[in-house]
């Protein structure tokens, strides 16, 4: 399949995604223009804010090839992608992006990611959320087993 009938399936997906009660987002990932997995927005159908189209389809390529590292892959995707979910795709290792609407249309239909990209510029203590560092010390100690474990699988 070539890269507009790979986007053309995403869109079919968030189009049967809202047809099913879950978001307008639907997601495909493939490699050499063969499709490893897809999947649609299932928050609402599944009561899980992280199971984004993007996130889920993600999950199910990694599962199909057997592996973490989804190098040689790109992901077709209706939408641009939330923070959440790009930064799902970097730490797959997703070769290429490739989406159809962006987030400004996102916005004009009630899904507004502009307020969570604009809080990760902010130093944590300026954030919304307030957030707070406790027991740092107890915590490093599994940092230090990882630094010190020779047979670790580094990703």
């Amino acid at each position: 399949m070539n890269d507009k009938e790979l986007m053309l399936r995403a869109i079919k997906l968030s189009e049967e995604s809202v047809k099913n009660g879950g978001g307008p987002f639907g997601a495909v990932i493939a490699r050499n223009g063969e499709i490893i997995a897809e999947a649609s927005n299932c928050v609402t159908i599944n009561c899980d804010p992280t199971a984004h189209a993007e996130v889920s389809v993600i999950r199910k390529a990694a599962e199909a090839l057997k592996t973490f590292d989804l190098s040689g892959c790109a992901i077709y995707t209706s939408c641009e992608p939330c923070p959440m979910c790009l930064g799902a795709i970097y730490w797959a290792h997703l070769d290429k992006i490739y989406y159809a609407n962006d987030r400004k249309d996102a916005a004009a239909i009630g899904f507004d990611d502009d307020f969570i990209y604009k809080e990760l510029e902010l130093a944590p203590e300026k954030r919304n959320k307030p957030s707070e560092i406790i027991l740092r010390d107890e915590a490093s100690k599994a940092f230090r087993m990882w630094m010190e474990k020779s047979d670790k699988t580094e990703y």
